[in-house]
């Protein structure tokens, strides 16, 4: 039986902590800033936990994470 292969993109983009969680950053933060508010920019920093809802297709793309 092969080895099931991580998707090399999804690795790159997430991490997962080490309570389970995956980290991943935000969207929307690089380019076309000027037309957005300052309060848009500031509430787009820094990193944020992936969804539950989506976690299914996080642990098939990162099997051995």
């Amino acid at each position: 039986m092969p080895k099931m292969k991580t998707k090399k993109s999804a690795a790159k983009r997430l991490r997962v902590r080490a309570s389970g969680s995956v980290k991943r950053g935000q969207a929307f933060k690089r380019h076309i800033l000027t037309k957005k508010t300052t309060k848009n920019k500031r509430q787009l920093r820094g990193a944020v936990t992936v969804h539950e809802t989506n976690m299914a297709s996080v642990r098939a793309m990162m099997p051995y994470a």
